[in-house]
């Protein structure tokens, strides 16, 4: 069949409006293009004089002509609204993140403190995650005991717990036993005297001593102070060949500071209270992980 172009005025979609006169006559204009555009129908009545009509074939519409058009330039057509990908969890996780819930449960049910006990004898407490800074300041000097409650129950602890209990019994408590780090900073002084303790699991004191001690000492050193990172280039002193008298001093010097055995036990208290914080916490964070798709 033959096609018959007529002009398209500036606005693509008006077409020219013709003189109504007889006889009427009914035009069909197909835009065949690769979109596959439904067709426009034009019905007019043409003027008397003949209307210069040039037969053609038919050709794609123009790039631009395409783009002008309002119903092309919709952005749904450019933008389609896709639907957003679910995916769907695997079973195990539903069964999981119900575990947790019942092991936060029973977890808080046997939760000591609430809140993080405090340790006598005028020291400041600072947590940071589960690092816990104690601070006294005394008559010029600073001392600073700092401990870290990762990997802090010994390996025998768990082994035995799990070894005494029965059925339908309750846990047995877990005790954290950290290693700590005494600083004590001196006013006048430009450096810092480092004593590494840490909880042994005889807990067997030296030779000579009336009361054995429930903490010891590993390593001295001295640090400038002020500054964060140690140097590994000064002297550390190790103490376990160490003349058992020099020891004992070194722990009357602590004792003096407020460092001792009743000091101990309530750190282990603190501790414990935060190492059992810290699991609940993980506990809730791995179920909100579980459960988010």
């Amino acid at each position: 069949p033959l096609f018959f172009q007529i002009p398209i005025s500036p606005n693509p979609l008006c077409l020219p409006v013709l003189p109504l006169s007889s006889p009427s006559f009914s035009l069909t204009l197909p835009f065949l293009t690769p979109l596959s555009l439904p067709p426009l129908s034009l019905i007019s009545r043409f003027p008397s004089s003949p209307l210069s009509l040039t037969p053609h074939f038919p050709t794609p519409l123009s790039l631009p002509f395409l783009l002008s058009l309002p119903f092309l330039n919709s952005p749904s057509l450019h933008n389609p609204p896709f639907p957003q990908p679910h995916f769907l969890s695997p079973p195990g996780d539903k069964a999981f993140a119900q575990f947790l819930t019942d092991e936060i449960q029973e977890e808080k049910k046997i939760q000591k403190h609430k809140s993080l006990p405090k340790v006598s004898g005028g020291w400041e407490l600072e947590v940071h995650g589960t690092e816990a800074k104690l601070v006294r300041k005394i008559a010029g000097e600073k001392i600073t005991v700092t401990f870290n409650i990762n990997n802090s129950i010994p390996p025998s602890a768990e082994e035995d717990a799990q070894e005494q209990q029965k059925p339908d019994e309750q846990e047995p408590e877990l005790t954290s036993t950290p290693n700590f780090v005494v600083e004590v900073i001196k006013d006048d002084t430009k450096q810092t005297l480092v004593l590494d303790c840490h909880f042994p699991e005889d807990e067997i004191g030296h030779e000579g001593e009336e009361e054995s001690d429930i903490f010891t000492i590993r390593e001295v050193s001295f640090q400038p102070t002020g500054e964060a990172d140690w140097k590994d280039t000064n002297y550390t002193l190790n103490t376990d060949s160490l003349d058992w008298a020099l020891y004992d001093h070194l722990m009357d010097f602590l004792a003096d500071r407020g460092v001792d055995n009743t000091f101990a036990d309530e750190l282990i208290e603190l501790s414990t209270a935060l190492e059992h914080q810290e699991y609940i916490k993980f506990l809730e964070d791995l179920k909100s992980f579980v459960k988010c798709q």
